[in-house]
C-alpha cells in the first residue's frame, strides 16, 4: 500500500511490547566488545558473532572488530580474542590457551550457569540430556563442555521415543537459554514421563529474557491483526518469538529492517504489535515504526508486562575501565 500525496493516512494503532530488545547479557557483550576496543585498540578478534544481529555486527566492524568462526582463521597476535555471548566448548578455551591468546570470555552468565549444570550432573554420574535446537552456538558450546557423547541432544517430544539409555536411573537434563517456553514444557513433560527419576535445574534455564519477551507478546498478538518481530533469522529467541504471536493468532514476520517489510501481509491492518529478539537494538524498532508512520497515522500504546533491572558485571580482564 502506498500512501498517495495529499490523502488522509489511514489509522494504525501500535502496541509496543516491553521489554523487547537487548538483554544483560547481550549488552555486556557488546560492552566487552566496546571496552576491549577502547583498552587495547583495533583489532579486537571476536569468535562467532558477538550477538545475532547484523546490525550490532556492523556497527562493531567499523570500530576495527574482526569477527572469526574459528580461532585458525586468526593470525598470531597479541591483539584480545573475545568469545561470543554464547559460549564456547572447552576445546576453543584450551585451543586459545594453547596458541597464548589473550582470550576473554563474553559468555552471557546465564549460559555459564547452564555448562555449571551440565558438568555437575556429569560428575556425580548423571547422563545429561540437553533440550534445544542442533547446531545452535548456544549448544555447540555447552555439549562441548562435557567429553563426547556424555551429552544427548534432544529437540524434539519425537526424539525422546527414540533415546535408547542403559541407565534410565541417572539422568538429568538442562536446555538451551532461548527456547520458547511452551515447547520446552512439552518436552520436559515429556521427558520426565517417560524417565521418571531424571533431574532437572534448581532454577528454570530458560533465561528471564527469553520468559519476559514470550510474555509480553502473548499479550499483545491477540489484540492485534498483525506482528513484527525485529531480529535476525539466526537469532533463535527471535524466531521463538514469531512463533509465540502466531501461536497466539496473529501473522507475524521476523525482520532485521524497514527494507524486508512485507507491505502484503501489512498493507490492510488497523492495529501491530511490535517486538524484538534480545539481540536486536532499538534503534531498528525505530527504524521499523518510522516505517509504518510514513504510511499511517499511527498511535502507539506500550504494553508492559515486567520490569527488568538485570545487569551483569563485565569479563574481569576489561572491569577497571568500566
Amino acid at each position: 500500500m502506498n500512501v498517495q500525496p495529499g490523502r488522509m493516512k489511514p489509522p494504525l494503532k501500535i502496541l509496543l511490547c516491553s521489554p523487547r530488545g537487548f538483554c544483560a547479557g547481550v549488552v555486556r557483550a557488546i560492552d566487552a566488545v566496546e571496552r576491549a576496543l577502547a583498552k587495547y585498540g583495533p583489532p579486537v578478534y571476536v569468535r562467532h558473532e558477538i550477538v545475532h544481529n547484523r546490525y550490532v555486527v556492523e556497527s562493531l566492524k567499523a570500530k576495527g572488530a574482526v569477527f572469526v568462526e574459528e580461532l585458525e582463521e586468526i593470525p598470531p597476535t597479541n591483539a584480545p580474542v573475545i568469545f561470543s555471548a554464547h559460549g564456547v566448548a572447552k576445546e576453543v578455551s584450551a585451543e586459545a590457551q594453547g596458541r597464548n591468546l589473550l582470550a576473554i570470555d563474553a559468555t552471557c552468565p546465564l549460559v555459564t550457569k547452564v555448562h555449571r549444570e551440565a558438568e555437575i550432573h556429569w560428575k556425580r554420574g548423571r547422563r545429561v540430556l540437553l533440550v534445544g535446537h542442533s547446531g545452535h552456538p548456544e549448544v555447540v558450546g555447552t555439549m562441548g563442555q562435557l567429553p563426547e557423547g556424555a551429552v544427548m541432544l534432544v529437540e524434539s517430544v519425537e526424539d525422546i521415543g527414540k533415546l535408547d539409555l542403559p541407565d534410565e536411573k541417572n539422568l538429568a537434563y538442562v536446555t538451551q537459554t532461548t527456547l520458547s517456553l511452551d515447547d520446552s514444557l512439552e518436552i520436559i513433560n515429556a521427558l520426565t514421563k517417560r524417565f521418571p527419576a531424571i533431574v532437572g535445574p534448581h532454577k528454570e534455564d530458560i533465561c528471564y529474557a527469553t520468559t519476559n519477551r514470550q510474555a509480553a507478546v502473548k499479550e499483545v498478538a491477540p489484540h492485534v491483526d498483525a506482528v513484527i518481530v525485529v531480529g535476525s533469522p539466526n537469532s533463535s529467541n527471535s524466531q521463538r518469538l514469531r512463533e509465540v504471536a502466531e501461536r497466539a493468532g496473529a501473522p507475524a514476520q521476523l525482520v532485521q529492517g524497514r527494507g524486508e517489510i512485507d507491505w502484503a501481509i501489512f498493507g490492510n491492518i488497523t492495529s501491530l504489535g511490535i517486538t524484538a529478539g534480545a539481540s536486536a537494538p532499538e534503534v531498528l524498532v525505530e527504524e521499523i515504526m518510522d516505517a509504518f508512520a510514513e504510511r499511517y497515522d499511527i498511535a502507539v500504546e506500550t504494553i508492559s508486562t515486567a520490569d527488568e533491572s538485570v545487569s551483569f558485571p563485565l569479563p574481569k580482564e576489561l572491569r577497571a575501565l568500566a
